[in-house]
């Protein structure tokens, strides 16, 4: 594998593993096994062939776009301003779902040294990765790679003393009143469609793009294992007290020197998907809404802070709505913009999928009864 390529998949990865995983153990606990594997293989499959779709739409686009710019070329004015606000909605939800987290995982990790505040930690978090997002794509991909280097080895660490504390009777097989809950938070963990703009970016050549959707084959493989493992096994191990942030309830059972390692774990995924999404934002914001890079920056840097400061804490319910949200309008517009750009694109991609059509109605029946399954939960 080349460099591009590993750049270009750590990337990816970090984007895709960032909070949710963390909400993944809680959900399980509450819902179960078996509705736990169903969702991971169906939301599973379906999120990478979204991803799938979004990769040929960049790849058969000359111009640089983010989702709002291909709604616009390729479906006009209302699914131009449909995108915008769920590109805008989802990248500062993930945001503040990062900056709750990083700082809880921030006074965590530096517990042992000296007492922060949940929210100046959330402060110091917020406030060195917004300007990191000022250095682009660029700067960021190499900080993933050392990231998701430094994520492989501490979370094997981390399994490596849990498993001995592995309980299958700590876990039930069917909860029926909590079957829809890990709907939205797994959706919502998987969902990576902002990198894929980016990645196009750092593949400068006709070869490294040809090797786009089997990054992201790998991609899901990968995540999707990885998720399987660590949410059955710390809901295993915390059994009833397994909590929404998954480390507070592991600290009994394994103690403060485990719990400081996953909270660095934790930062490191944070913070390798607030680079992208945050980048994302910002991007999408210039070249797409067409606002100053000042402008643009500020916006993406700030508006999630201050939800923060409003009091948006919620972490389960927010993933959860931001989920089903994310997934039932972006996932129907990259639908809708992949049957145009199949008849009105302007170059030859590297790629091209063959997808009958009914596949791609039972995907957008999925995304939507899921999305009408969280405004159930909610009632």
């Amino acid at each position: 594998m080349n460099n591009s390529f590993l750049l270009a998949l750590s990337t990816l990865v970090g984007t895709i593993v960032g909070a949710g995983i963390f909400g993944l153990p809680y959900v399980i606990s509450k819902s179960g096994i078996i509705p736990g594997i169903f969702y991971f293989v169906v939301l599973g499959g379906v999120v990478m062939l979204l991803h799938l779709l979004f990769g040929e739409i960049c790849l058969r686009t000359n111009e640089k776009h983010r989702l709002m710019g291909y709604a616009s070329v390729y479906l006009g004015v209302w699914a131009q301003i449909l995108a915008a606000v769920a590109t805008i909605v989802g990248s500062i939800g993930a945001l503040l779902v990062y900056i709750i987290f990083g700082g809880h995982f921030l006074t965590i990790a530096a517990s042992p040294f000296i007492h922060i505040p949940n929210e100046l930690a959330s402060f110091v978090f917020w406030i060195f990765l917004s300007s990191c997002v000022l250095g682009g794509i660029r700067l960021i991909s190499r900080l993933e790679f050392l990231m998701s280097l430094a994520m492989l080895g501490i979370s094997g660490v981390i399994f490596f003393f849990a498993l001995p504390h592995f309980t299958l009777s700590n876990l039930s097989f069917i909860e029926g009143s909590n079957i829809f809950l890990p709907y939205g938070v797994i959706l919502f963990s998987l969902v990576g469609w902002s990198a894929i703009p980016e990645i196009a970016d750092l593949f400068k050549n006709h070869k490294q793009k040809r090797t786009l959707d089997n990054l992201i084959v790998l991609t899901f493989a990968t995540v999707t294992i990885f998720y399987v493992l660590f949410a059955f096994m710390v809901a295993g191990v915390s059994g009833p007290a397994t909590s929404e942030n998954a480390l507070d309830g592991l600290k009994p059972v394994l103690g403060d020197r485990i719990v400081f390692l996953g909270s660095i774990f934790g930062l490191f995924a944070l913070a390798t998907s607030f680079l992208v999404v945050g980048n994302y934002l910002k991007n999408s914001l210039r070249y797409d809404v067409k606002l100053s890079f000042p402008i643009a920056s500020a916006i993406a840097a700030l508006v999630p802070f201050g939800l923060f400061l409003l009091g948006l804490r919620d972490v389960i319910m927010i993933m959860g709505v931001l989920g089903a949200f994310l997934g039932a309008v972006e996932g129907a517009l990259i639908v809708l913009i992949y049957q145009k750009a199949k008849k009105k694109s302007d170059r030859a991609p590297e790629y091209t999928l063959r997808v009958p059509g009914f596949v791609l109605f039972v995907l957008l029946g999925v995304l939507c009864l899921g999305a009408l399954a969280e405004i159930f939960i909610m009632q």
